[in-house]
């Protein structure tokens, strides 16, 4: 081994060895000290952790509210790192065996069904790079009120990453985000208007989300002079639909919205009028794709296109697309 390597290697083991764990399993009644003494109750450990501290979920299924508020979310806060997936008995990280321990968190409250599900699974706000989301599967949210645009009730039924007036950029990883609904998207909304949300996306898989109007799975907002510029790399999506971006849509107006899209694949994802993989509402034309090695493949109804980009407003693109046959 080189001596950076090791070096790095050291640093890791420390840095876990000093950092405070929070162990969380499914029915479990402790307080969260080890993985012998697990709190059950993920919606509690989160509000008690502080920045630098990491929270260790076990397989199973979490929900943010034994009651019946749509509003509840698990709210990660800035620094905090949520790991799931693992049997219970781990000593360290990469000791977990990827998704054979599957750790869900899951809108489904009240009755069963999706329309009085939690609006927002996951809520992050103002969140940097030391806040993870590493190995979970999201699903069930129903983000479906008729708030305004960029209001968190009617947006990210999966997770809502809200970097308005502030700034957000998380790293999201090894997770996957199935069967959420919203009137924008589904899965995530990254909400940058008049500041910035730009979260990085890896390894992640959106599959079967589903919104109202635009951004089957992802929604990046950098209007009102704001800016959401995610990176996605080696992410899947596959079944998702919207109105217009059956997986991503894009809005800028004037704002800004760079998009870099590294090894990703898209597959039958539909969008009901434009934009079968992904749409751009450009605005003042600022926003832009970076692609590199990406696969699309009978997304509907534009897939030899794969990006269609309208340079009109979002009110004017919605005329142009509805009065087409």
């Amino acid at each position: 081994m080189k001596p950076t390597l090791l070096l790095t290697v050291l640093l890791a083991i420390i840095c876990q060895a000093q950092a405070q764990i929070i162990y969380v399993r499914q029915g479990a009644i402790g307080d969260g000290t080890s993985w012998s003494n697990a709190t059950g109750d993920l919606t509690l450990a989160l509000q008690q952790a502080t920045s630098g501290t990491q929270v260790w979920v076990a397989f199973g299924t979490y929900k943010p509210t034994s009651g019946i508020d749509r509003t509840a979310s698990f709210q990660v806060k800035d620094g905090i790192r949520l790991y799931g997936n693992f049997n219970g008995t781990e000593n360290a990280i990469e000791e977990r065996l990827n998704f054979a321990n599957a750790s869900i968190l899951s809108g489904e409250i009240g009755q069963p069904g999706q329309a009085d599900n939690s609006y927002n699974v996951l809520f992050l706000k103002n969140t940097t790079e030391t806040t993870m989301v590493d190995g979970f599967v999201i699903t069930a949210g129903n983000a479906n009120s008729d708030a305004q645009e960029g209001q968190k009730t009617r947006c990210g039924g999966g997770m809502f990453i809200d970097g308005e007036n502030g700034y957000s950029k998380p790293v999201i990883q090894n997770c996957e985000f199935r069967n959420n609904m919203g009137r924008d998207g589904a899965a995530a909304y990254n909400n940058g208007r008049n500041g910035e949300s730009s979260p990085v996306f890896l390894n992640c898989t959106f599959k079967n989300n589903e919104a109202g109007l635009d951004g089957g799975a992802i929604y990046n907002d950098g209007r009102l002079n704001g800016k959401s510029n995610p990176t996605l790399t080696n992410c899947t999506f596959e079944r998702n639909m919207g109105t217009y971006g059956g997986a991503i849509c894009n809005a800028t107006e004037t704002g800004t919205c760079n998009i870099v899209l590294d090894n990703c694949t898209f597959k039958e994802n539909a969008a009901y009028l434009r934009g079968g993989a992904v749409f751009s509402l450009n605005g003042d034309e600022k926003c832009y794709m970076e692609m590199s090695d990406c696969i699309f493949q009978s997304n509907y109804p534009d897939d030899q296109n794969m990006i269609f980009t309208s340079t009109a407003s979002r009110s004017s693109a919605y005329k142009i697309g509805r009065s087409e046959p």
